[in-house]
């Protein structure tokens, strides 16, 4: 177990190469680090193998990624859109929860604008398939924006019903 501890304010500093460095006397050393981690400065990480979790973290979430995907390009351009805005109205809400100092993951923030990011590069690519120009895209985005209804988001419809 790696212990780490403040250390003393003395003229010579040890690096993790075994190197002497004078300081000022005033100056803050920093912290020295001891035990496991010390052998991996020292390069004797070879004694001392690392778990291999990064890139299977990285597999697992690419794969919920596509997974999403997938699902995502199953709905129809109206569920997508509809999908849009009880997203956006469950941002607004975790927004007010955070104004408001009560408690929230703030994970959902970047989850929820990346799956809102999602559905809306499938519709601009259905738009594509479609033939649309950007122009156009944004013209009938702007009449999509003004015809939602304003509706509570899922989360407080399900509160209400309770």
């Amino acid at each position: 177990m790696a212990t780490m501890s403040l250390a003393a304010a003395s003229p010579l500093i040890s690096t993790p190469r075994g190197l002497a460095i004078s300081t000022p006397r005033g100056a803050f050393p920093g912290l020295r680090m001891g035990g496991a981690s010390l052998t991996r400065f020292l390069g004797l990480a070879a004694a001392v193998p690392l778990p291999e979790r990064r890139g299977d973290a990285a597999v697992v979430r690419m794969a919920k990624r596509e997974q999403e995907l997938e699902e995502i390009r199953t709905m129809t351009t109206e569920q997508i859109e509809e999908e849009v805005v009880d997203l956006k109205g469950e941002l607004f809400m975790l927004r007010l929860k955070r104004s408001a100092r009560q408690e929230f993951k703030s994970s959902e923030f970047g989850r929820m604008r990346k799956r809102i990011a999602r559905m809306l590069t499938v519709k601009r690519e259905r738009e594509i398939e479609q033939g649309i120009n950007k122009r156009l895209s944004r013209k009938l985005d702007r009449k999509w924006k003004q015809s939602i209804v304003v509706r509570p988001p899922p989360s407080l419809r399900e509160n209400k019903e309770e």
